[in-house]
This record gives C-alpha cells, sequence and structure tokens, in this order.
C-alpha cells in the first residue's frame, strides 16, 4: 500500500510539478536575462501591466511576478525581489531588514499582496490536477478565473476607496 501511495501520489506530484516548473524557470532566466534597449524584458513587461497594476494598488512587478508564479505560488516573493534588485537571478536577502527596506524603498503595497495573494489563480500543478481528476476544462477555466476575477475586483476596490477617502 505505501510503495503504491508513493507511486501513484507523490511521484506523479512531483513529476508534473517538473513538467511545469523547468520550463517557467527558462522563461524567468530568459526574461530577466535578455535585454533590449538595456532593459530586461521582464521590466519591459512590467512596465507595460504597470498602469492597470496601480489600479489594482500593485505596480507592474509584483502582477508580473504574479504571472511568472504560475508554475509555483511560493516564487512569486523571489520573483519581486530579483525584479527590484535588478538581477538576473534569484537572490537571497541576508536579513529582515533587507527586505523590509528593499520593499518599503519600492513603494511596495502590502495590503493588495496579501489580498491578490490570497485570491489568484491557483498553481499549474494545481490546475494540471483540477483537469485530470474532473476531465473537465470547464471546472479547470472556473478554478483559474473565479479566484483571479474576485482578487482583481476585491484590489480595485480598495484602491479606489483609499484613494476616494483620500487615505494614502
Amino acid at each position: 500500500i505505501i510503495i503504491r501511495s508513493v507511486m501513484d501520489r507523490i511521484l506523479f506530484v512531483l513529476g508534473r510539478a517538473v513538467c511545469i516548473a523547468a520550463p517557467a524557470g527558462i522563461v524567468i532566466w530568459i526574461m530577466a536575462n535578455v535585454h533590449i534597449s538595456d532593459i530586461s524584458l521582464l521590466s519591459h513587461c512590467a512596465g507595460f501591466l504597470d498602469p492597470f497594476a496601480k489600479l489594482m494598488g500593485l505596480d507592474g512587478y509584483i502582477l508580473m511576478a504574479f504571472i511568472l508564479g504560475f508554475p509555483a505560488n511560493e516564487i512569486v516573493i523571489p520573483v519581486i525581489i530579483m525584479s527590484y534588485m535588478a538581477k538576473g537571478s534569484l537572490v537571497e536577502l541576508q536579513s529582515l531588514q533587507e527586505l523590509a527596506k528593499l520593499l518599503s524603498d519600492n513603494g511596495w503595497t502590502a495590503v493588495c499582496v496579501m489580498i491578490f495573494t490570497l485570491f489568484h489563480f491557483p498553481c499549474g500543478t494545481t490546475l494540471w490536477t483540477i483537469r485530470k481528476e474532473t476531465k473537465s476544462s470547464k471546472w479547470t477555466f472556473a478554478s483559474f478565473i473565479i479566484p483571479t476575477m474576485t482578487g482583481i475586483i476585491i484590489c480595485l476596490v480598495i484602491t479606489a476607496a483609499v484613494k476616494l477617502l483620500n487615505l494614502t
């Protein structure tokens, strides 16, 4: 029973994670290291997303990190840090104070980031599992779009309320 469980569950899920995470890692590396006019593709994309992200109380780098974090949600914060530090690879900060300074220097808006973290699409492996178990593209799409739209709407409302009430 244990061997069968390991084979059916653990190795299968790990295999799916590798199939999704490996290509995503390559995409993240390319976006951070390929430059056009001395600006990385990641910065170009973040600049494009910035106006919409600002409406959500985020910035383009944060929204881009969520998009790039699709394969594994736990890489969102490291991608934000990499983007803010303009490094071509993920980096480790030495202390919590360094992280706090980096985020505050970039005008980090923690409330909407936390809300969007709670209400956004599940990771790619989870969606793959939903598709496999339900055998339904409809439920897989619903699992993606419902929390994502909920997060976007909540962030838009909070940001608009903060601006309307002049709380910034």
